[in-house]
Parts: structure tokens; C-alpha cells; sequence
């Protein structure tokens, strides 16, 4: 018998909620190598911006700790409560699920501070929320060797497109930043 039973429910839900949470993470790094300095997107207002930055990347977080607890919970494998947050101490694929964990501590260190912006240097928040560029690709390596389905098919299809987003989104803010350094000096900037 194929397809989801009772016993496979947790490993088909642990699959899911990982392939959203990584286009999700994927469409908050998008937003922020796109976002200009002034916190726009052409045709968008920066409160605009700001928000579905912040809704989304809620969103994402959701969907992470959905992930994690259905890994945690579901019996085919054994991986602790300590395998999730601790890198490399799981039994199972413990440099692969270690880089999982690094992934995860990011991204809570971002919303600690994110939550604790207010009483921050906005020097030190932004430093710390340069984490979120190396939390995307540790999820994206841990993605391809945790799992046997991001090797083929369509989760590999996705995980390729999110790849290739980041890649085109990174190129061209380099290019645009590249191209407005040549450019003269206005009188106002001076």
C-alpha cells in the first residue's frame, strides 16, 4: 500500500512543512537582498515592505517549528529535542541534521533580537540580522542531504528555483550596486 497512512503521516508532514518553509526563508532573503537602502520595492512603500518582510518570515517561522516538532515526534527515526537545537549530536545523519541545527539557532538568534530590537543598537541588531544570509544556505545543504526526495524530482525542482531566485536576486542587486558606484556624485550627496 502506497501513500499516506498513520504511520507515515508525520514523515509526509515533516517533508511538507520543510519544502514551504524553505520557499518561505527563500522569499525573505528575496526581500531582503531586493530591498533598496530606502527600504523599497519599486511600486511598493516602505511599510509595505516592511510588512510582508515580517509576515512572511513569521510565517516561516511556523512553518520551521512545525517541521522540526513533526521530525522530533515521528518514530521512523530517532532525532532528540537536543538533535534539533545542538549541531551534530542527532544519531541519525548527524552532519546533516547538524547543519539543520546551525540553520534553526540562526534564525532564533534573529528573533530574539528581533524582539529585542528596541533595546539594541540598531548596529547590533543589523549585524546579528546578517545571520539570515548564512541560516538560508545551511537549510538549503541540509535540505539536500537529509533528505533522499531533494535529490530528485519535483522537491529537487524546488530547491534548484530557490537556488537559482537567490542567485539572480544577488546578481543583480552586485550589478545595480556596481553600476550606481560609477556613477558621478550629485551635488546633494556631497
Amino acid at each position: 500500500m502506497t501513500g499516506i497512512t498513520h504511520g507515515t503521516a508525520l514523515w509526509y508532514a515533516s517533508r511538507a512543512t520543510g519544502v514551504v518553509t524553505l520557499l518561505l526563508l527563500t522569499a525573505v532573503l528575496l526581500l531582503g537582498i531586493l530591498v533598496n537602502r530606502q527600504g523599497r520595492l519599486p511600486g511598493l512603500p516602505s511599510f509595505a515592505v516592511t510588512g510582508l518582510h515580517r509576515n512572511v518570515s513569521l510565517l516561516a517561522v511556523a512553518f520551521l517549528s512545525i517541521h522540526v516538532i513533526t521530525a522530533i515526534v515521528d518514530p521512523y527515526v530517532t532525532i532528540g529535542l537536543a538533535a534539533a537545537v545542538l549541531p551534530f549530536v542527532s544519531s541519525y545523519k548527524p552532519f546533516w541534521l547538524g547543519l539543520g541545527a546551525i540553520s534553526l539557532d540562526l534564525i532564533a538568534a534573529l528573533i530574539l533580537t528581533s524582539l529585542a530590537r528596541a533595546r539594541m543598537s540598531r548596529r547590533a541588531w543589523r549585524g546579528i540580522h546578517w545571520l539570515a544570509y548564512a541560516a538560508w544556505p545551511l537549510a538549503v545543504v541540509h535540505s539536500l542531504g537529509s533528505s533522499a526526495d531533494a535529490r530528485s524530482g519535483l522537491v529537487l525542482g524546488v530547491l534548484t528555483g530557490c537556488v537559482l531566485a537567490v542567485a539572480f536576486a544577488l546578481a543583480w542587486r552586485l550589478s545595480r550596486a556596481a553600476a550606481l558606484s560609477r556613477m558621478p556624485a550629485r551635488k546633494a550627496d556631497l
